[in-house]
């Protein structure tokens, strides 16, 4: 009986052996035929743009041809399970967002897909800050200034947001919490609507991505407070980040990303492939110029990088989250 066991243990052993070389061989010519790279998202959107002309680099970088595939639905949910369930083989790529891979576990209670377990994350792409932005009218000038007049006023404000777990919503909840005033927060059906009620005065303040925002910066119309992550906008030197405002909270430094994911399990050498064509995608002048037009900030970063700042910032908005009571199903 032992020795039956040990020729079956041989066995095993002999088969990792073969899977491992296997792996290592197809690593080896990776990619051998077309890279599909889904993005959760409709077509001609900010993500569905950048992902695009990085598949455009990517797939002179990898002499195969990189293809679009838009499968929208759910918050990206749709797209998002069908990379998790796709065969782990470098071949089906999300272009993922904050949502994505790490919010929407904590906005649903049955999500079809685990991404810490189910996903391999690549590099960040970019990582897209949010401006505080006011009504250009009025007499808030800073960060500072919207606490003390939130403090001030009977039922304190209104605060848009373009749906409930977006992270202006996060964002106004912990504002109201951490700063023990009231905040109203107004749900719109996206960010366009949002900006234009600010603009006419039925919201306070809010929250707002840099491309929507800025045309309304530049004719007069708003004005920008503060922004959100860890640096200065290239775009607007100027605008202080909120830790340069005197709110240093993590809270405020949270910025939304776009990353590549792939299945979990596959190959190392293909993950290390995949993120090295991306990182050289993101250098080229077309990329670049699309970054600066969204309102982005390239990143790259290696697997390892990605990890860690994922598993840092996962409690923050885990916590973000809890505080906003916001539910999707």
């Amino acid at each position: 009986m032992k020795r039956a066991f040990k020729w079956q243990l041989a066995g095993w052993l002999l088969a990792g052996v073969g899977w491992h070389a296997g792996a290592q061989a197809q690593a080896a010519d990776y990619p051998r035929k077309a890279v599909t790279m889904v993005v959760p998202y409709a077509a001609g959107g900010g993500t569905d743009v950048v992902a695009r002309s990085l598949a455009e680099q990517m797939t002179r970088l990898l002499g195969q041809p990189v293809i679009i595939d838009n499968k929208p639905g759910a918050g990206g949910i749709l797209g998002t399970t069908a990379v998790a369930k796709a065969a782990p083989d470098g071949y089906t790529v999300l272009v993922g967002l904050t949502q994505s891979l790490l919010t929407n576990q904590f906005l649903y209670e049955k999500l079809p897909y685990d991404p810490r377990k189910e996903l391999g994350l690549v590099t960040q792409i970019a990582t897209a800050p949010l401006m505080l932005v006011v009504p250009a009218a009025s007499k808030i000038q800073n960060v500072a200034d919207l606490q003390r007049e939130l403090r001030a006023t009977a039922g304190g404000g209104n605060c848009g947001s373009w749906g409930a777990g977006s992270y202006p919503h996060l964002a106004c909840a912990y504002m109201a919490q951490s700063w023990k005033t009231a905040i109203t927060h107004v749900a719109y059906k996206g960010e366009a609507p949002m900006l234009q009620d600010l603009v006419g005065g039925q919201l306070g303040f809010t929250f707002a991505s840099i491309v929507s925002a800025k045309p309304y910066l530049d004719g007069g119309k708003l004005r920008a407070i503060a922004i959100t992550g860890e640096q200065r906008m290239p775009q607007f030197p100027a605008l202080p980040t909120f830790a340069e405002s005197g709110f240093a909270d993590a809270e405020y430094r949270m910025s939304g990303w776009l990353a590549l994911a792939v299945p979990h399990g596959t190959p190392k050498p293909v993950v290390a492939r995949l993120q090295q064509a991306a990182q050289q995608a993101m250098g080229s002048p077309e990329l670049v110029k699309r970054f600066e037009m969204l309102g982005m900030v390239p990143m790259g970063s290696t697997p390892e990088q990605f990890h860690q700042s994922y598993d840092a910032a996962w409690p923050v908005w885990e916590k973000l989250v809890k505080v906003s009571g916001a539910k999707l199903d």
